[in-house]
């Protein structure tokens, strides 16, 4: 069973924490691009928090890579966080270390932006 995805975003100045919770899939496009799309202007770093993301499948994937390409034109630093040592892997197998960082917790994704 596919839990839709749902995003809280909570904006500090130029910080702005995308939380995402459910299944990131194909149906998830207003959920991840939608919500990016809505950040205040003048976002210049943005942290995914995928902590309460238990599916990510490779439509999920691809969305998450058109936020980062978006977001790479503007430009805004993206950092990842949460996510579990599987996605870290596919994540690194896809190159999107050129795009992002990926951390452990939301903590350590906070310090990258320092």
């Amino acid at each position: 069973m596919v839990i839709p995805t749902k995003t809280k975003v909570e904006q500090s100045g130029e910080l702005a924490v995308m939380r995402f919770e459910g299944d990131i899939t194909s149906a998830s496009e207003e959920a991840v691009l939608g919500q990016y799309k809505n950040l205040a202007s003048g976002t210049t770093q943005i942290l995914l928090d995928f902590s309460k993301v238990p599916y990510l499948n490779s439509s999920g994937i691809a969305l998450v890579i058109q936020l980062l390409m978006a977001a790479s034109k503007v430009p805004q630093k993206v950092v990842c966080s949460g996510l579990s040592a599987h996605f870290i892997k596919v994540f690194t197998m896809l190159g999107l270390a050129k795009y992002t960082t990926l951390h452990a917790d939301e903590a350590a994704g906070r310090a990258a932006f320092a």
